[in-house]
């Protein structure tokens, strides 16, 4: 955090020392002013990233400083600091565009909490104008890589549902690009500069699903502190994409359908009706139909829902889509680490061929970018591709029968493979780690064809 830099306005000088102490204590560079005037004189001529103000101050009032901030920089986080129970102050400062607020006494993790997210927001925001660009380019259907004809299908599919209102489902295996495809649809829409609004349902526990779907009001449950909106607000005008809509809980299907027919959500806690208007594209690696059948998935939620389907295949049914891949992440990653990589030595890319990609292209993106930190030339060659992409490259348990011999030979080749590999080409320390002779070691890499 030590290039993170807050600007403290507290006239109190225990409490300006007091709070410059411990924030210095973690990690943040701290510049302290006693009044507005010198506040603002600071932000004029130091980098701030974060203002934390006093309410009441001796020459005007925190508010008349959150105003100058925003004036100056609207991308600078202001904490406003409230004296205890000055409620209308604090709303008065959230209206104007503070980012919290907190009131006396100060509890100091909750202010340490209150700056990581500042910083957090800090960065989102710093990035949003260079994002916002490139996620245009690179989730435009122009952006996404198609090479296979089974590609080519689905954005064909993709760039015809485009223009419509219809809700579409994205079915694929896990790490196939659904999120990819399904911001492609965003971009190509007339939605396309309203906001895109991302949510993982397998990535909460259902008890918080509901809460940050549908939203809660102040004092609606143990800890609900203060108003929240929910993700369908949130999205409203642009498109809500639901990720592992197979995964939520059979009790919220039934909100989750009478949203998709009335447009309307209701918070937790409230009763009012808040009109929503939004495109849902939900996605789901799982056996909806199957789900149906077992009653863990509502039948009409799931019609409600699979108006459209975009089913994307996996990487090892479109390895046509491998080497415009690599080349798409090579360029990121060699630009990102400072590399000129130019691309793959012949027999490590026919290694990558043969692997099937269990994690389709997620897998693809991790290993390119892990290759890319490890490569020392300027082509990626197998020492810089992880031991399993040649345990199993190319070879499966029936390569040449179902026989115990066979397989007994398939897992012996493989083992030699890959303590060659790790050894570097290395016989002497390969036939340590296998725990043989050199001479048996030569005699096997003949037997297999390893030479």
């Amino acid at each position: 955090m030590k290039n993170r830099s807050i600007l403290l306005t507290e006239d109190e000088q225990a409490q300006r020392m007091a709070l410059e102490e411990h924030l210095s204590n973690n990690d943040y560079n701290v510049v302290s002013a006693g009044n507005v005037t010198d506040a603002l004189e600071i932000i004029k001529t130091r980098t701030i990233d974060i203002v934390i103000t006093d309410y009441n101050l001796p020459d005007n009032n925190g508010l008349f400083l959150l105003e100058q901030v925003k004036k100056m920089n609207p991308d600078i986080p202001v904490v406003i600091i409230t004296a205890y129970g000055s409620i209308d102050d604090a709303v008065k400062a959230m209206k104007s565009g503070a980012f919290d607020y907190l009131s006396k006494p100060i509890n100091i993790e909750e202010l340490l909490l209150v700056l990581k997210r500042c910083v957090e927001h800090k960065y989102l925001v710093s990035e949003n104008v260079r994002l916002k660009k490139a996620l245009e380019d690179r989730y435009s259907f122009k952006g996404v890589v198609a090479t296979s004809s089974r590609m080519q299908e689905v954005l064909n599919i993709a760039g015809r549902v485009a223009a419509s209102k219809a809700s579409v489902l994205v079915r694929g295996e896990s790490g196939t690009g659904k999120e990819v495809v399904a911001r492609a649809i965003h971009f190509a829409s007339p939605r396309k500069d309203e906001p895109f609004v991302a949510f993982n349902v397998a990535a909460l526990s259902p008890g918080l699903i509901e809460s940050e779907l549908f939203g809660h009001e102040k004092g609606a449950f143990t800890g609900a502190d203060r108003s929240r909106q929910g993700r369908f607000i949130q999205a409203h005008k642009g498109t809500l994409f639901i990720d592992e809509i197979g995964d939520i809980p059979v009790e919220l299907q039934a909100k989750l359908l009478r949203i998709l027919q009335e447009n309307v959500v209701e918070q937790i806690g409230s009763n009012k009706p808040i009109d929503v208007d939004i495109r849902i594209i939900a996605a789901t690696n799982k056996d909806l139909e199957k789900m149906i059948r077992e009653s863990k998935f509502r039948e009409d939620l799931f019609y409600r829902l699979n108006v459209v389907s975009v089913c994307i295949p996996p990487l090892r049914d479109r390895k046509e889509d491998i080497m415009p891949l690599c080349e798409l992440f090579i360029k990121k990653y060699s630009e990102e680490n400072g590399k000129a990589i130019s691309g793959f030595t012949r027999e490590a890319f026919d290694a990558l061929m043969k692997y099937d990609f269990p994690g389709n292209v997620r897998e693809l993106e991790n290993l390119v970018e892990r290759a890319v930190v490890l490569s020392r030339e300027s082509n990626i060659s197998l020492d810089d591709l992880p031991p399993h992409i040649f345990t199993v490259s190319g070879e499966t348990t029936n390569e040449n029968g179902n026989g115990l011999e066979n397989q007994v030979e398939n897992l012996e080749k493989r083992m030699i493979r890959t303590e060659l590999v790790k050894a570097g080409g290395n016989q002497s320390k390969a036939a340590r780690a296998l725990d043989i002779t050199e001479r048996k070691l030569r005699y096997k890499m003949q037997k297999y064809g390893l030479n």
